[in-house]
């Protein structure tokens, strides 16, 4: 992809880019090469940004023309209408206070430039805000009242206005974002992008490295430009045109706000916030099987008002699951009253709400990757050694996982694969693992995941590379009738 420094005016701007092309604004706006051409990065410098004003058409314009641009007019329009108190949340708040020395002075200004700060130590506070208000260089003011520091204002910066010491900096800084995840490019131009979103430090990524590999290599075959990026990146989402996310999902998570600020920039997104949504509360998915007919495990949504259904209703042994539980995790089993009453306890502090069902033993589970509403591969998920679930998480931290088969999608059996599309498209459109239990003949959904873990020798044992192609092309698909809905086709 092409990138583009759009300045004011050239010969005022007082250094080079590596990996850019510095452009006038008059140049960009007005030349109609830059309309007539494709994939380009514009990163946006004027000095004016106001409502109508030369910085306001450049970003509005490269929206027009299918540019991706930074910052987008949406960025703009929040500088001057955004109420600095609403945007300081607990967690900015509390990265705030930490990495400002306290006073004196009692003003402070803050440089970011790509989301990165010459000191280390206002490095959180700048990554948030560049997160929050994505531009290639920010300025931050702070002020000290009533013993806390609060932002007193937020801007975009030129060139000019960077200060000579930081300016060496803010070169590194954006040399390092214009190379940042870019793969080499295939022997034909691509005509869509995507982000796989995946990060090296995730404790549960959905994938592993082989497979975001084998990812990429798929999307180069149908032809899609597949970059990697990490939980740093979500100013980098309006790059690209689809969202493949390949990490544990939560809503109170980084790859929600991906899944989110995706969405809102028109991309595709695997998995969307709706998913996310749906697929992270078990309490959703239990009222979700009820209303629906859906065969699931006899369920109790339990509160602290009635707790003594779960024995008439579940009985024991029972299993009670925190609605955000993932991977085995915030699912325990109770042998008892007391134990149940134990474990309620501690699930109640965290949510009003928990999940009880009757324990149905197996020797496995069967998953069922589902993508657009068709069945896509199936696989034995075995218990644990010893243990009741596939992940037994003992002391310490350590992790035992029972062993994996992966059998042709036809072979399993037609019942699982029928159920597990009816789930799935209960959810949406997407990609998902469908988890049931066999018990005497008979299938019981658990649940549905919004990102079912598809690692190199496990999950693509059947389908080897044409798993990841299918689910490429999937995307193609998608984002080719996207444009032809777009074109009025």
């Amino acid at each position: 992809m092409r990138t583009l420094l759009v300045v004011q005016d050239p010969l005022r701007w007082p250094f080079d880019l590596p990996g850019a092309e510095i452009v006038s604004a008059w140049d960009y706006l007005t030349d109609r090469r830059w309309a007539d051409t494709r994939r380009i990065a514009v990163f946006n410098v004027c000095r004016v940004y106001g409502y109508q004003r030369l910085g306001y058409y450049v970003s509005l314009l490269a929206a027009a023309r299918g540019h991706r641009v930074m910052p987008a007019v949406e960025t703009l329009q929040a500088f001057g209408v955004a109420p600095l108190a609403r945007i300081t949340t607990e967690e900015l708040d509390d990265l705030i206070q930490k990495a400002i020395v306290p006073p004196p002075p009692d003003e402070f200004d803050l440089g970011i430039y790509f989301g990165r700060t010459v000191n280390p130590r206002h490095e959180g506070v700048g990554k948030a805000l560049f997160n929050m208000f994505p531009a290639p260089f920010l300025r931050a003011s702070f002020e000290y009242q009533d013993e806390e520091w609060r932002i007193a204002s937020i801007r975009p910066l030129s060139g000019t206005d960077v200060p000579e010491e930081h300016r060496q900096f803010a070169i590194d800084q954006a040399a390092a974002f214009f190379a940042k995840g870019r793969a080499p490019q295939p022997p034909q131009p691509a005509r869509y992008d995507v982000a796989i979103l995946w990060s090296t430090t995730s404790s549960d990524p959905a994938s592993d490295e082989s497979a975001i590999r084998r990812f990429i290599r798929a999307a180069r075959k149908v032809g899609l430009d597949a970059d990697i990026i990490d939980p740093d990146d979500i100013q980098r989402v309006a790059e690209f045109d689809g969202l493949f996310i390949r990490d544990t999902t939560n809503v109170n998570h980084y790859t929600y706000r991906f899944a989110q600020r995706a969405v809102a920039a028109g991309l595709f997104v695997i998995d969307d916030p709706q998913s996310i949504i749906r697929c992270t509360n078990k309490v959703y998915q239990a009222e979700l099987f009820e209303c629906n007919d859906i065969p699931h495990p006899r369920t109790v949504i339990v509160h602290a008002n009635n707790v003594e259904r779960v024995e008439q209703e579940v009985g024991f042994p029972c299993v009670l699951k925190r609605p955000d539980a993932s991977f085995s995790a915030g699912v325990v089993k109770a042998a008892n009253r007391a134990a149940l009453d134990r474990q309620l306890k501690t699930f109640f502090e965290s949510s009003m709400m928990v999940v009880a069902q009757e324990y149905l033993p197996s020797d496995f589970d069967w998953r069922i990757g589902v993508l657009g509403g068709r069945a896509l591969y199936a696989c034995r998920y075995y218990m644990a050694r010893g243990h009741w679930q596939i992940i037994h998480r003992r002391d310490g931290g350590k992790e035992r996982y029972g062993k994996v088969e992966t059998l042709p999608i036809d072979v399993a059996p037609a019942a699982a694969r029928d159920l597990a599309v009816r789930c799935a498209r209960l959810i949406g459109d997407g990609l998902y693992g469908v988890d049931i239990k066999e018990v005497k003949g008979r299938f019981y959904v658990i649940e549905v995941n919004d990102n079912p873990s598809i690692d190199a020798g496990v999950e693509d044992e059947v389908l080897k590379d044409d798993l990841y192609i299918t689910i490429m092309q999937f995307f193609r698909d998608r984002l080719e009738a996207r444009g032809r809905v777009e074109n009025g086709r």
